[in-house]
């Protein structure tokens, strides 16, 4: 018998099961697809092209979990982007974002915004380094009954009180603006011109099927910016081999501890034995028993589909059948036989912008009405598009001269509108895509040598992501901290006794940070009278 098996093999659950394995329980986890990473994987798309097959960037990985788990020793190696971001906004004018860059450019456009872009970076700061402190905390959780649960509960929340007293009257203003209001806005309060806000306002929309303008979508803003890349805070960068290079040193730091790997192994049910989670059973049908089992599954997926119904409370079960999840994004992988030349910064010739995020949505208006497009007709007519070109920093991904990019798209809709499969339609969203990013580089679709192509439907079945979710679960304020997933059980803890979940759809929520795993570790550890190593 094994002390805890972990359901999926995904970078949250192989860094919980890492620190359960270092501080000496025996672990086994269990991983559907023939390869561990989950969403954070590098694939052979197309022969000779390899890419980040679905999560595709570095910046929200932790740095204690970097530390902890030795990933650099275990051969992790993250290059900063040269350039933040690009932003072709027309035929003539863009917009560069990076250290020392971002102003002048700004300036181009709004004397009075580059003006403020000091004050503006620095509000959004001292609101990261809140949300900074909060990532390795396990949040108050809303408890029942006596007095003995409460009290820890109760010193949390007063601990978070008083950081958050510790703000002047402006950055706590700045704080309740970024938890409530929209992105858009809270950057009209800020800036005038409509490059800057499009390059910020991005963020609110990623993984977030919403319009700049819903409120409470300004905490995406924050999201974004509270990781870093080799120390250095709001950077992003590349993992050389891909994302899968984070979960490849993951999965040996976590082998070297003892954690048992078992891929190709789906699980078809959590095993119930009086009232308390034993074990699973797999897909072959293979039973295998726990003393706990820790999910890191998306909620919604874990408890309507691995459980039976009535071993769940049924608000509860009502609840988690209702958990927003669909984040409106559509994922493509190209293989390129040149880079795309621009027509406002003209050159096929490897320049800073090309290694860049490059985004594709000149205005906020122009993401909302690709929202409202999304809405009414399951898609946008101008999508939303990143671009990134890892192969311009990391030669390993592409042949010599040639190139890989990842198109990161927002907005589709989850389900379409007229309930129609999206099987039937990914083709020609791929080719719109293609024909949006060429009418700002004329070259780009005679370029594609190859595309692998994931609508909503398609990261649902393959890396188990709901509507495409790629957070497991929306980042608003109803599923946010206290109540991630759900009110009463944000301390990993699920209402079934020996049931954890460690995934995205837990604090702090999505993206490649690895603290949902660390901090639920800690708490299984705390269940077995055992201290965080």
């Amino acid at each position: 018998m094994h002390d805890a098996i972990i359901v999926g093999g995904g970078h949250n659950g192989l860094v919980c099961g890492y620190y359960l394995a270092r501080a000496g329980l025996k672990v086994l986890i269990l991983e559907r697809r023939g390869v561990v990473g989950g969403a954070a994987v590098t694939e052979e798309f197309f022969p000779g092209f390899r890419n980040s097959v679905a999560a595709y960037t570095v910046s929200l990985l932790n740095p204690k979990v970097i530390s902890d788990m030795a990933l650099l020793k275990h051969g992790l190696r993250i290059i900063e982007r040269p350039l933040s971001n690009f932003l072709p906004l027309d035929d003539q004018h863009y917009l560069k974002a990076g250290a020392g860059k971002t102003a002048s450019e700004l300036a181009k456009f709004s004397q009075k915004d580059a003006g403020r872009l000091d004050a503006y970076t620095r509000h959004l700061d001292i609101a990261a380094d809140v949300l900074r402190e909060l990532v390795l905390q396990t949040p108050p959780n809303v408890t029942n009954g006596n007095w003995t649960a409460a009290i820890p509960e109760l010193l949390k929340a007063g601990r978070l009180g008083k950081r958050v007293s510790k703000l002047n009257l402006s950055a706590q203003r700045t704080l309740l603006d970024l938890f409530t209001k929209s992105a858009g806005d809270f950057l009209d309060g800020w800036f005038e011109s409509d490059p800057i806000k499009a390059l910020y306002g991005f963020d609110s929309v990623v993984g977030n099927y919403a319009s700049p303008y819903t409120p409470g979508c300004a905490y995406g803003l924050l999201h974004h910016v509270f990781g870093e890349v080799n120390g250095k805070r709001g950077a992003w960068g590349h993992a050389i081999g891909g994302m899968g290079a984070i979960t490849q040193a993951m999965a040996k730091s976590a082998g070297s501890r003892g954690a048992e790997i078992q891929t190709g192994t789906g699980v078809r049910e959590i095993l119930l034995e009086n009232g308390k989670a034993a074990g699973v059973v797999t897909e072959s049908g293979k039973h295998l028993k726990a003393r706990t089992v820790i999910s890191n599954l998306n909620p919604r997926l874990l408890y309507t589909q691995l459980l039976n119904p009535a071993a769940l409370p049924s608000d509860f079960l009502r609840r988690i059948e209702t958990w927003r999840c669909g984040s409106g994004t559509f994922r493509m992988n190209v293989a390129l036989s040149e880079l795309p030349d621009f027509t406002c910064l003209p050159g096929k010739a490897m320049a800073e912008h090309h290694g860049s995020g490059i985004i594709l949505a000149p205005s906020l208006a122009y993401m909302e009405r690709a929202y409202h497009d999304a809405r009414a007709f399951g898609w946008a007519k101008e999508p939303i598009i990143e671009v990134l070109i890892p192969s311009t920093i990391d030669s390993s991904l592409a042949p010599p001269g040639l190139h890989v990019a990842s198109l990161f798209c927002q907005h589709v809709a989850p389900q379409l509108p007229d309930g129609s499969s999206w099987d039937g339609h990914r083709e020609t969203v791929a080719d719109l895509i293609v024909d949006t990013v060429t009418r700002f580089a004329p070259n780009f679709k005679g370029a594609v040598l190859g595309r692998q192509i994931l609508s909503p439907l398609d990261l649902e079945r393959t890396f188990g992501l709901i509507g495409g979710d790629i957070f497991h679960g929306a980042l608003g304020l109803d599923q946010l901290f206290s109540a991630r997933p759900m009110l009463g059980h944000a301390d990993y803890r699920g209402p079934i006794a020996g049931l954890y979940t460690c995934g995205s759809g837990t604090h702090p929520g999505g993206g490649v940070t690895g603290a949902p795993g660390h901090n639920a570790a800690r708490e299984v550890l705390r269940d077995f009278r055992l201290k965080m190593p």
